[in-house]
């Protein structure tokens, strides 16, 4: 049973439309991915819009690091369209061919940059344990500072949520192609 039923432009309430248009003319340039479904309740897809915006190009967290984050959290969750869309923009953003498909195929990854490494560290123990142990929180406070430490935790967050809502959606991936198998 398909469960992607996306808010169609024509039957959008003027709320709906307002969030639409404000996605598609900010930084994504257009509405893909969660966005068509969450469409569904106009005002968490503002907030939602708005908090990702912030996280992916505001925050204090530098891109490469942030990209693992978002492929280890795709990972975890086996978010098909989610590794769809961030797996090249890790790439863009410096991360090794390398540890992208170590974090795909769930292998451990072989770092050369010692804050790549603390980060993916603490996303999978975040997501495996849902906590992290007093060394690494310290280790990557110190690496990164505290801001982007806060801004690490919320990008876990904000991708473990589009995750959950792309696979409970069963939002396909543009070109039909799997990740993970699924």
């Amino acid at each position: 049973m398909t469960r992607y039923e996306p808010v169609r432009p024509e039957t959008m309430t003027e709320a709906q439309k307002a969030v639409h248009d404000s996605i598609a003319s900010g930084p994504r340039g257009s509405v893909f991915g969660p966005f068509p479904v969450l469409l569904h309740s106009p005002g968490l897809a503002d907030n939602v819009q708005n908090l990702g915006a912030f996280l992916r190009f505001g925050s204090s967290l530098p891109g490469n690091l942030r990209e693992i984050a978002v492929l280890v959290t795709a990972r975890f969750w086996a978010a098909e369209f989610e590794w769809y869309a961030h797996a090249p923009i890790a790439r863009d953003e410096g991360v090794a061919d390398g540890i992208v498909e170590a974090i795909r195929t769930g292998a451990e990854p072989s770092f050369a940059d010692e804050a790549e490494e603390a980060v993916y560290r603490f996303s999978v123990a975040l997501h495996e344990t849902r906590d992290v142990d007093d060394a690494l929180y310290e280790r990557v406070r110190a690496l990164l500072g505290q801001e982007a430490l806060t801004d690490l935790i919320a990008v876990c967050g904000y991708y473990t949520l589009l995750a959950m809502t792309l696979n409970l959606y069963r939002v396909p991936t543009p070109d039909g192609s799997t990740a993970f198998g699924g």
